[in-house]
C-alpha cells in the first residue's frame, strides 16, 4: 500500500515541475506525540495548499490557499482536535503534522501534499506505534510474567533488544523470547531483580523507536534480597526485618533458624531464647519483622521468614552476624591487655579500626585515637586508656557495624584489689612483729623462773653462801679503819 500510494503520488507529481516522493519511518510510543515530517526547501510568499491524509481513512487535515482549514471527523477527542500543523513553521518550509496522544490504531501510512507556487512536495510517512505491556500488572514474586513489545504495523527485519533500568537486559536460564509478525515477548519469572523500567528498543532502516513500562513485583520487599546480612554485637538487640508489600497480608507467618551445613534444603533448628516475633498490636499486618533482645555469640547463623500469599509460599533468608571483643593478657607485658575484634563471619569485612570514646561530666561524647587493625594493645593502668573502646568494621559499601569494650570498670576493680592487698599485708607484718616480741618476753620470763626454781631447791647452801658474803664484807670494813 505504501509503495502504491507513493507511485500514485509520483504519477500526479510528474505532471508538475519539481515534484518528488519521499518515504520516512517514524516510531512513536502510545500516548505520546508523533511528528510526521513534511518539509520543502523552497519558500514562497503565496499561501500554500496543504493536505494530509491516511491510507483508507481519507483526509486528516487540509488547508486551502485562502487560509481555511478542515479536519477529519475522526481526529477529535472530546471536541479537541488531536492533529495540527503549526502555521508558525510554514515560513521555514516545515509542514509537519503533529498528532497528540497517539493510539495503536493510528499506525499506518500517511501522505503529505504541499503545493507552493509551481512546486509540489509529496511525502509518504510510515507511522509505527509502540506499546510495552505485562501479562500481570503487579505479579507476585515467583509467578510467571510475560513482557510484550507491540509495534503496529510490525517492521519485518527490524532489530529488537530490551533495556532494564537503563541497562541492557541479558536473558538468563529460564528466560525465553518468541517473535512473530506483530510483537516480541519475553517470558520471565517475577523476582525483585526484574522490577523497574522495561524499555523495548526497535531499530529499522536507520530509525529507532523506544517504548517503556514499569514492572512492580509484590512480595517481601524488606530485605529486598535473599541472604541479607544483619550485624549485631554481643549483648545488644538485633532487628530481623521481614516486610511484605503494602496491603499484602501473609497467612501462616513463620520464623525459623536454619541449621548450618545445608544450603539447598536447610533443616530448621531451635530459635534463641531472646527471640521475639512481631506483635500484631504494634505493627502493620504486612510487617512480620522479629528481634533478639540480647544477642549471644551462639545466636549467629541463618534465619528464615516465610508466609503464604495468594496460595504461594514466600520466604526470605537473613544471616545474623555477631561481633564481640576478646581480651587477653600477654605474658611478657604486665599491666597491658590485647583486644581482638571477632566476627562470626568476616567474609565481607575489608577494614577494622579502633576508636577511643570518652564522656565528660555532662555526658558529651568525644572520639579520638583511631587505630587500624583487628587487634589493639593498651595499658590497663593508664588513665588515658580508661573509657570505652569501639571496634568499627567496614566493607566495600561502608561501615557494617561496631562493638564496644569498657576499660574503666576493669581498671577500677584491679585498683581495689591492689589497694586491699596492700592494707592486708601491712597488718599481717605488724601482727607478726608484735607476736615475735611477745614470744621473746615470755621466753626470758620462763628462763628467770626456771633459775629461781633451781636455787630454791637447796636452802642450806643458800644460807652458807649468804654468810660467807657477809663475813667478807665485814673484814673489808675493818681493814679500812686500820
Amino acid at each position: 500500500m505504501m509503495l502504491l500510494e507513493c507511485f500514485i503520488f509520483g504519477m500526479i507529481a510528474s505532471l508538475i515541475t519539481g515534484a518528488r516522493c519521499k518515504v520516512t519511518e517514524v516510531f512513536a510510543e502510545a500516548g505520546s506525540q508523533a511528528v510526521l515530517p513534511c518539509k520543502s526547501s523552497s519558500t514562497s510568499l503565496a499561501s500554500p495548499f496543504i493536505i494530509w491524509s491516511k491510507a483508507n481513512k481519507g483526509t486528516i487535515w487540509r488547508k486551502q490557499k485562502s487560509g481555511l482549514q478542515y479536519w477529519g471527523s475522526s481526529w477529535s477527542q472530546k471536541g479537541i482536535q488531536r492533529v495540527q500543523c503549526p502555521n508558525s513553521l510554514f515560513e521555514r518550509g516545515d509542514y509537519s503534522l503533529h498528532i497528540n496522544n497517539v493510539r495503536e490504531e493510528d499506525g499506518g501510512v500517511y501522505s503529505c501534499s504541499v503545493e507552493n507556487g509551481v512546486q509540489v512536495v509529496e511525502n509518504v510517512v510510515m507511522l509505527r506505534i509502540m506499546i510495552v505491556s505485562f501479562s500481570l500488572s503487579v505479579p507476585i514474586l515467583g509467578k510467571d510474567v510475560s513482557v510484550t513489545c507491540n509495534v503496529t504495523p510490525w517492521p519485518h527485519g527490524a532489530s529488537v533488544h530490551w533495556m532494564l533500568n537503563n541497562s541492557p537486559f541479558v536473558p538468563q536460564t529460564g528466560i525465553s523470547s518468541n517473535r512473530d509478525t506483530s510483537k516480541i515477548v519475553v517470558r520471565v519469572k517475577a523476582t525483585a531483580r526484574l522490577t523497574g523500567n522495561w524499555t523495548c528498543v526497535v531499530g529499522y532502516k536507520g530509525s529507532e523507536g523506544r517504548a517503556s513500562a514499569t514492572l512492580s513485583v509484590k512480595g517481601i520487599i524488606k530485605p529486598p534480597n535473599d541472604n541479607t546480612k544483619v550485624y549485631a554485637s554481643v549483648g545488644s538487640a538485633a532487628a530481623l526485618p521481614c516486610v511484605f508489600s503494602n496491603d499484602l497480608v501473609p497467612s501462616l507467618p513463620v520464623w525459623e533458624k536454619l541449621q548450618p551445613g545445608s544450603l539447598f534444603k536447610p533443616a530448621p533448628g531451635r530459635l534463641p531464647s531472646s527471640f521475639s516475633p512481631s506483635s500484631q498490636s504494634s505493627q502493620l499486618a504486612w510487617d512480620k519483622s522479629a528481634s533478639l533482645k540480647a544477642v549471644e555469640f551462639k545466636d549467629e547463623g541463618r534465619y528464615r521468614c516465610s508466609g503464604t500469599v495468594q496460595g504461594q509460599r514466600l520466604s526470605r533468608n537473613i544471616q545474623l552476624i555477631v561481633a564481640k571483643i576478646d581480651s587477653s593478657v600477654p605474658s611478657k607485658k604486665k599491666g597491658s591487655v590485647t583486644l581482638t575484634c571477632q566476627l562470626s563471619d568476616a567474609s565481607e569485612v575489608t577494614d577494622y579500626e579502633w576508636v577511643h570514646v570518652t564522656y565528660d561530666l555532662n555526658g558529651t561524647q568525644s572520639v579520638g585515637f583511631i587505630q587500624k587493625g583487628k587487634t589493639l594493645s593498651i595499658s590497663q593502668g593508664s588513665e588515658e586508656n580508661q573509657g570505652e573502646w569501639a571496634c568499627r568494621f567496614s566493607g566495600k559499601e561502608g561501615i557494617l557495624g561496631n562493638v564496644t569494650y569498657h576499660v574503666q570498670l576493669m581498671s577500677g576493680l584491679n585498683g581495689q584489689k591492689s589497694k586491699g592487698f596492700s592494707h592486708n599485708t601491712a597488718a599481717v607484718v605488724g601482727l607478726s612483729f608484735l607476736l615475735f616480741v611477745l614470744l621473746l618476753i615470755l621466753a626470758q620470763m620462763y628462763k628467770n623462773h626456771q633459775r629461781r626454781k633451781r636455787i630454791f631447791q637447796y636452802p642450806a647452801l643458800e644460807t652458807i653462801v649468804h654468810t660467807i658474803s657477809n663475813e667478807r664484807e665485814e673484814r673489808e670494813r675493818n681493814r679500812a679503819k686500820k
